[in-house]
């Protein structure tokens, strides 16, 4: 029974914290019926039921059985917030009410987070305060939870202030309350200052302030928190378990997740749906599998929240059938499947290089009525990149135009990188200009997008803009900026960002940003300074610094240079085919045939073996894959014919087959005819074959395009007139009018 306060109009919490600590559905359903027999014709008796019942239970259908009262303006807002209102038809109300008392306030703050409006929740408290209406227990309350939800740190701040203000500095509601805010805000010093100052903690309290730590990524301090709870003599509970577990998968402290799971056994806490999935999460960050699989294989209760979890473990581990067998199991079942798993199996997918089958999976998705979120969209946005599918790509953009995700920040910039990564440099930019707010990654992906489209210039005006808005670079940035200087030969201005990172913008320069600046020289024909620049490096050189180092002596026919270079590299990346091949192709230039031989045969007897060279293309919505010497394309025949019908044109042209690079065990004739045989060329054919009106093609390839081939494409986009767009490893490469945007220089 509560007690009412005739003189303020108040009532106890008894019965408000008897619903914190019930744990059991039945329990809390039997305190709202409780209310209901009471019979008081006060709608206090209504405002306290509709808290407990949307806080903390699922009973909402017990507000059908409250008793009725007279049609006043705030009982008619009461109602309006019943299982079947409206939030905007309550609002309306509550702006009838004359007076609306603090019940009042507090139930429109927790009816518009129950709904997903947090913003709104938080701007409604903003109007009470204005208003000089001061907030009881229960409205700080619902604002805090408010606030949780919305994750906003500013806010945050105030409403702690506010909680200090009106004497609840020591509740225990609030605090654990506010624990729970900040650690969603990922504020750990606010948390722990709270915690500090509860007189009294309970096991919620030590479990929020642990979850917090977890939330900020600082599993050490959850961990030490734990102990300190076992200390104070304090029983862990289930969910404190399940909050604790995921600081040892971080830390991959397997000893102490063993002590955490004994403990869970000895306790009877194993068959807790939430604690198993820890546990598997944990034996699976610990590379740990079949322990996981055993954890999984035992537990009683099969659900989506452990199937996830053990998914997410096959991904994680290279066993992607085994994920997608859990994955039909799921759906067989009479769970449906919420966002969560489809999510894991689309990203999971994406992970293990199934992209194929991460389109399918969002297909079904679809198809079984569940539509896809932010987390859906940035997971699959990559397979537009891997399959250089602009059109693909595109209709995700009209997807999210459709269903209003464009306020986030995350898919604007997964958007960005789509465009950027596909080809499309002016439809990325046109994106990222429409974002409302840039942060440092939105940077970052608009200045690297320019740098790989051989944009220095723009790079670095992208940067300046940067700087100039209040944002700060990072290390990326910076690498991004570096980057772009060295593939546009931006040479002295690169050197002057190098040289400013420590100076004014207090990073460091690593091993990547020397490494861009010995690509930036080398680039120029600057190999002295190159190499002065690498014997200089603070740090041992990386594989990237002396990389470019042997790239730049291909292309200025440095063979000492290219020795040295060459040695160290072979050291530092024994199993990397590609610094062979370089090394080989550099001697073989040379007419160093015996150096060359000694290279290959060296790569033979370590066993390494070159990566197969590979292009596609897109052509409506196939993607089309071709191979060196490749003739399983249904038009093979067109596109052979063709090559051998512009090749005559591209001769008259000025076009000189480079026929050095190619084994000295075939006669000229055969020379050329394998240079026309690349992957490459053979796409870029198949496009020109299926223009269909448009004005230009994108072709993709895993590795670096061939010297012959770049200097081929350049003539025939002249004598087709049309551009062509080449994605390799290391930059895209713009052909148009005979002249590619690397200025023959990759």
């Amino acid at each position: 029974m509560f007690i009412r306060r005739e003189e303020t109009g108040e009532f106890t919490l008894h019965f408000y914290n008897l619903y914190l600590y019930k744990a059991k559905e039945r329990q809390k359903t039997q305190c709202v019926s409780h209310f209901c027999e009471i019979g008081e014709s006060d709608e206090s008796v209504y405002f306290f039921s509709y808290i407990w019942a949307n806080h903390f239970c699922k009973a909402k259908h017990m507000l059908s059985k409250l008793p009725s009262f007279g049609l006043t303006p705030n009982s008619q807002f009461l109602r309006a917030l019943g299982p079947s209102g409206d939030i905007r038809r309550a609002r309306q109300l509550f702006d009838e009410i004359p007076h609306p008392d603090i019940r009042s306030w507090t139930l429109l703050i927790t009816a518009y987070t129950k709904s997903g409006f947090p913003k709104e929740a938080l701007e409604v408290y903003d109007e009470l305060r204005a208003r000089k209406v001061h907030p009881d227990q229960l409205a700080l309350l619902s604002v805090t939870r408010a606030c949780a939800a919305l994750g906003n740190l500013i806010k945050a701040k105030g409403i702690h202030e506010d909680v200090i203000r009106y004497g609840y500095r020591a509740d225990l509601l609030l605090g654990n309350a506010l624990i729970d805010m900040y650690g969603k805000c990922k504020y750990a010093q606010g948390a722990r200052e709270v915690f500090d100052n509860l007189s009294v903690k309970d096991v919620i309290s030590w479990t929020s302030m642990s979850s917090c730590y977890v939330n900020c990524k600082l599993p050490s301090e959850a961990l030490i928190m734990f102990r300190e709870m076992g200390l104070d003599g304090v029983k862990p509970n289930p969910v404190t378990l399940s909050t604790v577990l995921p600081a040892c998968s971080d830390l991959k402290s397997l000893d102490l997740g063993r002590e955490i799971h004994g403990y869970i056994v000895r306790n009877g806490i194993h068959d807790n749906v939430y604690v198993s999935s820890a546990l598997v999460d944990m034996y699976a960050s610990c590379s740990r599998i079949k322990q996981a699989e055993m954890i999984f294989n035992s537990t009683r209760q099969f659900d989506y929240v452990l199937c996830n979890v053990i998914m997410s473990a096959y991904f994680s581990n290279g066993e992607c059938d085994k994920a997608l067998c859990i994955f039909d199991q799921l759906r067989k079942g009479r769970t449906k499947l919420n966002h969560d798993s489809w999510n894991s199996v689309i990203g999971g997918c994406m992970q293990s290089g199934r992209t194929d089958k991460a389109l399918q999976v969002l297909h079904e998705m679809q198809q079984s009525g569940v539509k896809p979120n932010k987390i859906t969209i940035t997971s699959v946005l990559p397979t537009c990149i891997d399959l250089g599918s602009i059109r693909r790509g595109k209709e995700i953009h009209g997807f999210l135009l459709r269903h209003i995700f464009l306020e986030d920040e995350t898919v604007f910039t997964a958007l960005v990188l789509m465009y950027a990564r596909c080809g499309d440099l002016e439809l990325s930019k046109r994106v990222f200009y429409m974002m409302p707010k840039k942060d440092t990654i939105a940077w970052n992906t608009m200045i690297i997008g320019n740098s790989m489209h051989g944009n220095g210039e723009d790079a670095l005006l992208l940067f300046r803009e940067m700087v100039s808005s209040g944002v700060k670079p990072n290390s990326v940035t910076f690498t991004g900026v570096l980057s772009g200087c060295s593939h546009s030969q931006l040479v002295d201005k690169g050197l002057m960002i190098f040289y400013a990172m420590s100076k004014e913008h207090g990073v460091e320069p690593d091993s990547e940003h020397y490494s861009c600046m010995v690509d930036a020289l080398s680039r120029a024909g600057r190999l002295e300074q190159a190499y002065d620049f690498i014997q200089n490096m603070p740090m041992k050189p990386s594989a990237g610094a002396w990389g470019a180092l042997l790239g730049a002596c291909r292309v200025y026919k440095n063979v000492e240079m290219a020795r040295v270079a060459g040695k160290q590299l072979l050291e530092i990346e024994p199993e990397n085919a590609g610094n062979y091949v370089l090394l080989s192709n550099i001697y073989e230039a040379a007419k160093l045939r015996d150096e060359a031989s000694e290279i290959r045969k060296l790569m033979r007897e370590r066993g390494i073996m070159k990566v197969p060279g590979c292009s596609w293309i897109q052509v409506k919505d196939k993607v089309h894959t071709f191979v060196v010497g490749d003739k399983n394309n249904a038009q093979t025949a067109d596109i052979y014919s063709f090559l051998t019908e512009v090749g005559e044109k591209m001769r008259l042209a000025g076009y000189l087959p480079c026929t050095d690079l190619v084994g000295q065990d075939l006669d000229a004739e055969e020379k050329e005819y394998s240079l026309c045989n690349h992957s490459e060329r053979l796409a870029v054919a198949f496009g020109i074959l299926n223009l269909d009106g448009a004005s230009s093609i994108r072709v993709f390839k895993n590795l670096r395009i061939c010297g012959d081939c770049h200097n081929a494409i350049k003539y025939l986009a002249k004598i087709v007139g049309v551009q062509i767009i080449v994605r390799d490893p290391l930059r895209f490469h713009h052909f148009k009018d005979g002249l590619c945007s690397c200025r023959d220089f990759w």
